[in-house]
């Protein structure tokens, strides 16, 4: 999520929500309150500090340490935001200010590397999912496409995912209704210090996916 700014420097660049720390207020507290108050972004399934960006030149003008969060918003939640302010996909950023680029991209490797060894797709999903939504969801975040059958072994067996007992509505073709599963526990939990989410093999065909 970006806003564009209104002033300079950098006058109608699309940029990170942010601001100055208040006299009162500790780091975590400011970016909700910068979230709520620019881009009224106020329900945050997972915040996490995601790095110091301290180059002296990284902002024209006096110089400015920025520290930067990772937040994750639930895929069922599509809050309204102001008019200048709009989601877009990591790999068709607009020109952004400042080093907004290279914070996005770190934000977007952390968060592949806590899906390999977290339980951090609950931060994504929805209460109750389909195996196949939740795939869409790994896939977006880590920048290829995921097998579902794979990736519905890998959280199995590391007691991740449990099943509802419910099944989706048909879809507009009908078919054989989805079972919905859910995350065993929704608050972040290190499941396997080790794993890695590898994208396919050259000796895959597109869009196969892997996981591991």
């Amino acid at each position: 999520m970006l806003w564009q700014r209104a002033q300079e420097p950098h006058a109608h660049r699309w940029s990170l929500p942010g601001g100055a720390l208040g006299d009162r207020e500790d780091i975590e507290a400011s970016i909700k309150r910068q979230l709520a108050e620019k881009v009224d972004v106020r329900q945050l399934s997972h915040v996490e500090q995601l790095s110091v960006f301290s180059a002296p030149d990284r902002v024209p003008g006096p110089r400015v340490v920025a520290t930067a969060f990772l937040g994750l918003v639930p895929s069922d939640i599509d809050p309204e935001i102001p008019a200048d302010t709009a989601w877009f996909p990591v790999d068709g950023l607009p020109e952004t200010a400042f080093d907004h680029r290279s914070i996005i991209h770190k934000a977007r490797h952390r968060l592949g590397s806590k899906l390999s060894y977290t339980n951090l797709g609950f931060a994504l999903a929805p209460p109750d999912f389909t195996i196949s939504a939740l795939r869409e969801l790994y896939s977006a975040a880590l920048g290829y496409r995921v097998s579902a059958t794979n990736l519905q072994r890998v959280l199995s067996r590391r007691g991740l995912l449990e099943p509802t007992g419910d099944t989706s509505p048909p879809g507009p073709t009908g078919g054989r209704p989805a079972a919905l599963f859910r995350f065993s526990a929704r608050g972040i939990l290190v499941t396997d210090q080790f794993a890695v989410l590898r994208p396919p093999s050259g000796g895959r065909p597109a869009g196969a996916g892997a996981t591991s």
